[in-house]
């Protein structure tokens, strides 16, 4: 039950987006092992972190689902907003982006955010990216990026990814316990991201800490305060501004992330600040779900080891084992977004400037969508209509890449362990926007 007086809409953008202020984790302190099917169906909210964090929100999405599909929550620590449970519901507010917009000025993408008057805000938290943005300028920037996921640029790395997996996987220990998560997960993507970006490899753990920062503030194991956590994410600007001006004064096209959005006719004049939440939105975009589904992967198949049999005797079935991996996880539980104008949804009347969260992490278990939704199955038949990467314009840039990188770790764990098994407990992001597996303890057995 919520108590105390704070107001969450009297909050600054810092101290919401943050979600640190001790007066909002007081009123909003949840119970995460509490019996959603006693909680009044007006009273179930089902964003709070903590949920995520001990996996509790699958069963108050599974009532939602069947109860109040498009489900409105008066009192948050993010504010008001509407809960958008089913897929169907999903894809019909993605396609409609006039009217639900995910444009930063209205709140942007994470439930978290707040409205703002683009003159007012501190030019300190305003990162504008294209993802949140709506066309044309959406399109236009993406369009500087996109050369990079396509099939032709894709092809050579794929010998790139399969050596530096071959080399993970390679030195990790048999029989003796170790973080999978540190050791394989961040470590590929990692690797890839200081490949994308044409950085050195040493650095690439400077590229895990900022996108931690970019989606992770809250989280007083990483950070102190918002302020904290901004601070390093000017650090990625300074470590970027000059390879940025570099490549934009190259007379060479180059083929690396910093030299599209440099020599983009769309992108090589941004601001700093608009700089700097493009470089974030494609460190955050390359780093969080190949992450979480690698480390997801691993979880699904400890407790469906049927399954792994099944694949080790099939190893034709990876690329959709690698796609059940990524529906299960759900690595962005959701996107948020705005209503631009009154409206009707579902028999439900939003008023211009509701919030919306789009459940992907719901989405992705939809009874009447997925046959025995909550199963990891390696064969699932309709398993492209999942809704890891989103829906519409605003679909992952890099999902061919994702999937790449899935499917030739898992070809090549195959092919060296009889099993990998999780020997403790996992930990999971205090987080609801991303979904994330911070610990995951594991052995190897090998062939």
């Amino acid at each position: 039950m919520n108590t105390g007086k704070v107001d969450v809409s009297e909050l600054t953008t810092a101290e919401r987006f943050s979600l640190l202020n001790k007066e909002v984790q007081a009123k909003y302190a949840v119970d995460p092992h509490r019996d959603v099917d006693q909680i009044p169906l007006a009273e179930l909210s089902p964003e709070h972190p903590s949920l995520f964090q001990h996996q509790s929100m699958f069963k108050y999405f599974a009532r939602l689902r069947k109860e109040d599909p498009v489900h409105r929550t008066e009192d948050s620590m993010f504010g008001p907003y509407w809960s958008i449970t089913k897929h169907q519901d999903i894809l019909d507010i993605e396609r409609n982006f006039k009217v639900f917009s995910s444009e930063q000025r209205y709140g942007g993408i994470q439930l978290a955010g707040k409205p703002y008057d683009e003159e007012g805000v501190d030019p300190r938290f305003n990162l504008p990216m294209f993802i949140m943005m709506d066309p044309p300028k959406h399109t236009a920037q993406r369009k500087a990026v996109q050369p990079m996921f396509v099939q032709r640029s894709l092809k050579p790395l794929e010998p790139i990814i399969r050596e530096r997996a071959q080399a993970i996987l390679e030195r990790l220990p048999i029989n003796e316990e170790f973080d999978w998560v540190s050791e394989v997960s961040i470590e590929l993507t990692s690797q890839m991201l200081a490949i994308l970006f044409d950085v050195p490899q040493e650095d690439r753990m400077l590229l895990i800490r900022w996108s931690d920062a970019a989606t992770n503030n809250a989280n007083p194991e990483l950070f102190s305060s918002v302020e904290e956590a901004f601070k390093e994410l000017w650090q990625c600007f300074e470590y970027f501004s000059n390879i940025f001006e570099k490549r934009k004064a190259s007379t060479t096209p180059g083929h690396d992330l910093i030299s599209m959005l440099a020599q983009s006719e769309s992108t090589k004049e941004m601001p700093p600040n608009e700089l700097l939440g493009n470089l974030l939105l494609l460190i955050v975009g390359g780093n969080e779900t190949t992450r979480n589904s690698i480390s997801g992967g691993v979880k699904f198949f400890d407790e469906y080891p049927d399954e792994f049999e099944r694949l080790t005797r099939n190893p034709n079935l990876v690329p959709s084992a690698v796609l059940e991996m990524i529906r299960m996880q759900s690595a962005i539980a959701h996107m948020a977004r705005t209503a631009t104008e009154d409206t009707e949804f579902r028999g439900k009347k939003m008023k211009k400037g509701d919030r919306l969260a789009l459940w992907y992490v719901s989405a992705n278990r939809d009874e009447e969508v997925f046959q025995q939704p909550d199963r990891f199955r390696i064969d699932r038949e309709n398993i492209r209509t999942h809704l890891g990467f989103g829906y519409g314009i605003h679909r992952c840039v890099g999902y061919r890449l994702a999937e790449m990188q899935l499917q030739i770790l898992w070809e090549e764990i195959l092919q060296r362990f009889k099993r990998v098994e999780i020997v403790g407990a996992p930990k999971f992001q205090w987080s609801s926007f991303l979904h994330g597996i911070t610990k995951l303890p594991v052995r190897l057995q090998h062939k």
